[in-house]
This record gives structure tokens, C-alpha cells and sequence, in this order.
């Protein structure tokens, strides 16, 4: 489901106040003054008083407004969750303009990035939250159970990679679509990590465990795609343009795209120059994300495993094998 926000541009018009008719000119102590037309001065006067009143609701209302933006902008995935619960009355037309417009005047593009990515999550919970206000909340088994169903097979030893090629595609399909829903917050990621633990723990199960890891880059892939840092005004960066390759594509994929993109190898990009947009990358996680949560570890697990690889690939052609 795309999502987007609409920025609304005022029309200028006249005040009402300015709505006067000019009646004579003329110099206070060299100053000059315009007086006006007297007549219906009383009704004037009710005029600008209640056009005071009204900009002072206004004001206070942006202020409300500000604040609640403030709040979810600095919540984590939890506490926005319940601040939306708290707050769904005040969704309305106002507060996405306003939104908007504090989108529009942002001074740096990682800041309006992060409004847009704000407006996003919150349309996504708003809207799965009126649709589930009449229906059961799936719990986080249920939406791992529902993600995993493509590629687990009637028979009770599980396979992996899936026998249909095309499971992997609809699992990935799944996935979004629960993450656009709002459903892959802390209590699924902890899910996921608590039946992998347990599955590394049997050890007799390395197709649930394989699979369990799938969902989890694919989960990491698609929260890291959604900002885009290839770009620094008309400029493209081709070592981030190059990670963000890496970030998209199926950990499968990472040796060959390795090898087609570094100098060592086939592609222009030196071992270093993706060294460094990796260590920035990682950076960014832990600003971006809460300390200590499911989703900062998952996020910079991910790209760790891609300087990982990176590092053994490098390692392996400069060494001739």
C-alpha cells in the first residue's frame, strides 16, 4: 500500500480587517496616520474580537498538535503504538496538515526523512487499528504462523530452501503486507528470536531454523530499503547506491553482487569505500532505533553480515582463491 503526504499551499486573500475604507491622511509628529471610517466602529470592533478569539484556538490548537507530533516522533515502536490507542481522535484532517507542513519546512533532508517515515508508520497503525477495532488482534504467533505458511510443507520434516520456488516470493509478499499493517513491532521480532533460540537449542530442526533467519533478513531488508542515502543533492553516491544493492538482494545473491561490484573483483567500488558506508550505516541504526531493542539488533546484525561477507570475499581474492 503506497503512502504519501499531501502538502497543501494557502491562496492568498484579503484580511477582513483590511476590509476598511481609508478616509484621511495625514502627520503626527511626523508620523503618518491613516484614520478610518468610524461608522459601524461597534460592529468592527465585535469583528476583530472574534478574529482574536479564533486565532488564539488556532494557536493553542498547533501547540497540542506540535506536541503529539513530538511525542510519536520520539516514541519507540511500543510507546507509539499506545500514544495512537491514546490519541486516534486527533488524526484528523488538521493534524496531517500539520504534519505536512512541518514535513515541508524541515532543514535537512535526514529530518524530512524521518517526518515522512513518521507519517507513514502512523497511517499504517491508524489504519490497521480502525479495521481491527471490531476483530480480534492477531497475536505474534499467529502473524508468524501466517508468514511462514507458504513454505511450510504438509509433511512433517521441513525443507529448506522450499521445493516451490515460489513460496519464498509469497512468504516475502506476506511479510510486507504485515508490515504495512503494523504487525512486525517488538512483540513479533521477539517471537521470531525466541522460536529460533529454541530451534538452535534442539538442534534437530535446521530447515525451521533457516527459515526463521530468512524472516528476519527479510524483515531487516525491508525496514533498511525504505531510506535511501544513494543520493546527496544531484550527486549519487555509488558506494551507498552499491550497499543499498546489497541490502535489497537475497543473502544468496551477496557474493556475486560482491564480486561484480568491488575492484578487487569485477566493479569499480574499493573494499574501503564500502567499509566506510557500512560503518555509517550502522551508525545511523543506532540513532535511528531504541537501545537494546529487537529491532536495532536484527537491523545491524543484517548489515554486519553483509561487511561480514564482504570481508571474507575481499580476503579471498586478494589471496588468489
Amino acid at each position: 500500500m503506497a503512502t504519501g503526504i499531501c502538502f497543501f499551499h494557502s491562496t492568498s486573500s484579503l484580511h477582513p480587517l483590511f476590509l476598511y475604507r481609508r478616509w484621511n491622511n495625514g502627520k503626527i509628529g511626523g508620523t503618518k496616520f491613516t484614520s478610518l471610517n468610524f461608522v459601524g466602529w461597534k460592529q468592527r470592533t465585535t469583528l476583530i474580537c472574534a478574529v482574536g478569539n479564533d486565532a488564539e484556538k488556532s494557536f493553542k490548537k498547533t501547540v497540542e498538535v506540535d506536541r503529539l507530533i513530538d511525542m510519536l516522533r520520539d516514541a519507540d515502536d511500543k510507546e507509539l503504538q499506545k500514544l495512537v490507542v491514546e490519541n486516534v481522535l486527533a488524526f484528523n484532517e488538521g493534524f496531517w496538515i500539520r504534519l505536512a507542513a512541518r514535513t515541508e519546512t524541515c532543514k535537512s533532508e535526514d529530518d524530512k526523512k524521518d517526518y515522512e517515515e513518521l507519517a507513514a508508520i502512523l497511517m499504517s497503525v491508524v489504519d490497521r487499528l480502525v479495521h481491527k477495532t471490531n476483530e480480534k488482534i492477531e497475536s505474534a504467533t499467529d502473524v508468524l504462523k501466517a508468514i511462514l505458511r507458504p513454505v511450510i510443507e504438509e509433511e512433517e520434516e521441513i525443507h529448506w530452501p522450499p521445493r516451490n520456488p515460489k513460496a519464498l516470493i509469497l512468504m516475502q509478499t506476506e511479510l510486507h503486507q504485515r508490515e504495512q499493517e503494523g504487525c512486525l513491532d517488538e512483540g513479533f521480532l521477539s517471537e521470531v528470536n525466541a522460536q529460533l533460540r529454541q530451534a538452535k537449542e534442539d538442534g534437530d530442526k535446521p530447515g525451521l531454523e533457516a527459515m526463521l533467519q530468512k524472516v528476519l533478513q527479510l524483515y531487516a531488508s525491508r525496514v533498511l530499503s525504505k531510506r535511501s542515502y544513494a543520493k546527496k543533492g544531484n550527486e549519487v553516491l555509488k558506494a551507498e547506491q552499491f550497499l543499498e544493492t546489497l541490502i535489497q538482494a537475497p543473502e544468496t545473491e551477496w557474493n556475486k553482487l560482491l564480486i561484480n561490484g568491488l575492484n578487487v573483483g569485477k566493479g569499480d567500488i574499493s573494499p574501503e569505500e564500502l567499509f566506510t558506508v557500512v560503518k555509517k550505516r550502522i551508525e545511523r541504526i543506532l540513532i535511528r532505533t531504541e537501545g537494546g531493542s529487537y529491532q536495532q539488533r536484527i537491523l545491524t546484525e543484517y548489515v554486519k553480515g553483509i561487511l561480514a561477507r564482504a570481508v571474507d570475499l575481499v580476503n579471498a581474492l586478494q589471496a588468489g582463491t
